[in-house]
């Protein structure tokens, strides 16, 4: 889970991460660490939608023109989506409190809009609504959101980390909404004896004294957070070669991955897997490092086969690309 965020974050074209696991086995605190752990962004100055100055696009509150160069430093944004949300909470919709008292037609700004440069976190998605789901990884990959409602047509940039988590037991995503997922992982609960004892000493250590807890951590978090940075400015130099494009299709073929979406992101997140081991281009390893989390989503259910995607998987990569 913490190496798919870690690619996520560095190359947010992957699509968002797709966590299932047990409950309380930490999905949604890795994620809000993450976005913690990231360093403040640049934004217009007042700008309602987050945008940066270099940004192109026009934006529907015209920030740039309004606040001239002026600009403010602000945390990343981790919205939490909850599963009552209306489609109206989530897009935006028209201020009705100011239409009433003025007349004026003014769009106010929904959680996408919240979301913009962040993170977009959800909870037991496969328990929210399925139209809602359709719009959010819709959106997630244009990275704009378009609005015509009430007589008002508004477009604007929603460029964001989607990051979604549930418990099979309780239901599962139709196939083809997870294969919008960039990756997918699975978290189980831990069985070494050990590491549940310094789980629960962490947790302790943290509830104690939280100060103390993050200054412990905080070289390690600093390491990490340069291992981000480097990474994001790497990314565009690492070079994919044909030798490698075509592993990876040999790669989709042999484990019967459906579309062309899993070259694309078995592509992107080895690219980001060399960017974060600071590597000048992609090598076969890289390539194996991510095969599960890039394409066990993406594989039918084969009956006579019980060992699972993920097995299947490391089958091929065995096959493939030899140790």
């Amino acid at each position: 889970m913490k190496s798919a965020l870690l690619m996520a974050a560095v190359e947010p074209r992957l699509g968002g991460v797709m966590v299932f696991g047990d409950r309380g086995t930490g999905k949604s605190t890795a994620v809000r660490a993450l976005a913690a752990l990231l360093p403040p962004m640049t934004i217009v100055a007042g700008c309602r939608y987050g945008c940066a100055p270099a940004d192109v696009e026009p934006c529907p509150d015209d920030c740039r023109r309004k606040a001239g160069k002026a600009t403010a430093s602000v945390p990343v944004p981790f919205i939490d989506l909850p599963l009552g949300a209306t489609e109206d909470r989530v897009v935006g919709s028209l201020d009705l409190e100011r239409a009433l008292a003025t007349g004026e037609k003014r769009f106010e700004p929904g959680l996408l809009a919240k979301a913009n440069r962040g993170f977009l976190y959800i909870d037991e998605i496969n328990l929210l609504e399925d139209h809602l789901v359709d719009l959010l990884l819709d959106v997630a990959v244009s990275g704009q959101n378009l609005v015509e409602r009430e007589g008002l047509s508004i477009r604007h940039r929603a460029r964001f980390i989607l990051v979604g988590s549930g418990n099979p037991e309780e239901g599962e995503l139709r196939p083809q909404l997870l294969d919008r997922f960039g990756l997918s992982v699975e978290v189980k609960t831990p069985t070494d004896l050990a590491e549940r004892v310094e789980i629960v000493r962490r947790c302790d250590r943290f509830d104690r004294d939280p100060a103390g807890f993050a200054a412990a951590w905080a070289d390690a978090e600093a390491a990490t957070l340069k291992k981000i940075a480097a990474a994001r400015k790497k990314l565009p130099q690492v070079e994919v070669g044909d030798d490698m494009l075509e592993l990876g299709s040999r790669l989709c073929q042999a484990v019967g991955a459906d579309g062309l979406r899993g070259e694309l992101t078995l592509l992107r997140a080895a690219r980001a897997a060399a960017a974060l081991a600071g590597r000048k281009a992609v090598a076969p390893a890289h390539i194996g490092q991510v095969a599960a989390v890039a394409l066990r989503h993406r594989l039918r259910r084969n009956v006579l086969d019980d060992t699972g995607s993920t097995a299947r998987i490391d089958r091929a990569v065995a096959e493939l690309i030899p140790a």
